[in-house]
């Protein structure tokens, strides 16, 4: 049996990183809420029972399960109890890439990520599950290795890292492969308690940034406020309201970043929080820091965001 790789690398010059966790087995680096980040993301489904939210969807997934995630659409795994857990993950800076993109001509190889809409591909484990499955075992122990490396020597291995590098490149083009070939074009059968779930979640996302009860969205969808309440913790394991403070979160969030003129007044108001003490004591319970500590980092970090992004 494959033993899990679970290795963050950094790079200590550049502000710029890789993370490759392969074959995570049960509730370990299980993240709980939904959440969001600035690099692109391959997931890959290998065992168990799992619901995957991705912002207003829901997808019941089976083993050989890969999904391209851009990172900032809000997302979460909800797995069971019924079986083990099992999962890799890859994340990338794509500013990491392009230069390397650009000299091997082939600019777009992200394109999968950015224009697929945080698609599912599903391979059923066949020969294209495999091969993902095989880079992903390659890529972590790669990072593992310069780590090692680096803690001996004291110093970063350029080459080591290029191997990094071409190994990345090699699964985006299996990637971008299999998306050429609609395999993203999944259809299922979804049950009437997911669709509620996932009609509940359309309905905050267009409606978080005003004053939401539960109570409101039982009467706009004509459902019982009992059944909205439990089918939406039934299906994606936390509340209403918890799902529409992460909405909330994340557009404060891009905010921060991406509107730096915006007072901390306006972000918070048209986020959707009623004072700005509740949003500056909710942001530093949830993030760790203040939300003026969370702006100057990253823009003093001057990582770009994925533009095409849209947030209601």
């Amino acid at each position: 049996m494959d033993k899990p790789i679970n290795f963050p690398y950094k790079s200590k010059i550049m502000d710029e990183w890789i993370n490759a966790f392969y074959r995570v087995k049960g509730m370990e680096n299980y993240i709980s809420e939904f959440h969001s980040h600035q690099e692109y993301e391959i997931y890959f489904f290998h065992s168990g029972d799992c619901k995957y939210l991705i912002n207003n969807r829901i997808y019941e997934l089976q083993p050989g399960d890969i999904i391209l995630l851009d990172g900032m659409t809000l997302h979460k795994p909800n797995p069971g109890t019924s079986s083990p857990y099992t999962r890799s993950m890859l994340h990338f800076s794509p500013t990491w890439l392009q230069e390397l993109l650009n000299a091997l001509g082939i600019p777009n190889l992200l394109d999968p990520f950015k224009k697929l809409n945080n698609c599912l591909l599903r391979t059923g484990y066949d020969e294209n599950g495999q091969f993902v499955d095989g880079r992903i075992k390659e890529i972590a122990a790669s990072l593992e290795h310069i780590v090692e490396e680096a803690q001996q020597t004291g110093k970063k291995n350029e080459f080591l890292e290029a191997e990094v590098k071409l190994e990345l490149v090699q699964l985006l083009l299996g990637i971008y492969k299999m998306s050429q070939k609609q395999l993203s074009q999944i259809t299922s059968k979804k049950s009437e308690k997911e669709l509620h779930a996932e009609e509940i979640a359309s309905w905050i996302n267009d409606h978080y940034k005003r004053k939401v009860s539960l109570d409101k969205i039982a009467s706009e969808l004509n459902l019982s406020k009992y059944y909205a309440s439990h089918v939406f913790k039934e299906v994606t394991g936390f509340t209403v309201m918890e799902y529409v403070m992460a909405c909330r979160l994340n557009q404060v969030k891009y905010l921060l970043e991406m509107e730096p003129n915006q007072s901390l007044t306006e972000v918070s108001q048209s986020s959707g929080f009623e004072s700005v003490a509740h949003f500056s004591r909710f942001f530093k319970e949830k993030v760790g820091i203040t939300p003026s500590q969370y702006r100057k980092t990253k823009l003093s970090r001057n990582i770009p965001v994925n533009k095409e992004v849209k947030h209601k």
